[in-house]
């Protein structure tokens, strides 16, 4: 695919997120994006056969952007529980954020598709940040700046309770209070809170 035709997919992914945010997933339909894109019917089906395919495409750019940020924010001197706070508080605006967010689309998306799991984008999602996290906590064991005998057990926990959370803010609402008190469980939990 010639640079041109990346950019094209590119702007397409990019228009496409912002209306699976709008509408979520389920009522999305090609229409819609064309008409967002302001591209024809047949211009969108060189690059997608259906809302499917570009979703995907969007949790994709979703992910490496979050990555970017993340990564892009810590120093270099940063210690585990540095790190682990940073990621807590990116958690957190993630969780309270009612608009511009494609959690809604994401959860839709999964519930009508059952993928495989090699095909599972949050799946893959999950696991590597549980991963990171694991790797995290396992550095700041070695460091003396966390208490911790499982640390894969940990970091699993850790992103269960922030997926809990996620769901929590869509459906039954959660506050910043509620969330802040989740947060510090896990903190005093491998011995960050001191």
């Amino acid at each position: 695919m010639g640079e041109k035709s990346q950019q094209k997919k590119k702007y397409i992914v990019e228009t496409a997120r912002k209306v699976f945010m709008e509408k979520g997933f389920k009522k999305v339909t090609m229409k819609d994006i064309v008409e967002a894109c302001g591209i024809s019917r047949g211009g969108l089906y060189l690059y997608f056969e259906n809302t499917s395919q570009i979703f995907v495409e969007v949790m994709k750019l979703e992910s490496e952007e979050t990555d970017d940020v993340f990564s892009g924010s810590i120093a270099e001197d940063a210690t585990a529980v540095d790190i682990l706070l940073l990621f807590l508080k990116e958690q957190k605006r993630e969780i309270l954020r009612r608009k511009d967010t494609l959690t809604q689309a994401i959860y839709e998306y999964y519930f009508a598709n059952s993928l495989p799991k090699k095909d599972n984008v949050l799946k893959k999602q999950f696991d590597s940040a549980a991963k990171v996290i694991e790797r995290l906590i396992e550095t700041g064991v070695e460091n003396g700046e966390f208490v911790c005998e499982d640390c894969a057990g940990t970091a699993r926990n850790i992103m269960y309770v922030l997926e809990g959370l996620k769901i929590c803010a869509q459906t039954t609402g959660v506050t910043p209070e509620a969330v802040d008190r989740e947060l510090m469980f896990i903190l005093r939990g491998i011995g960050a809170d001191d």
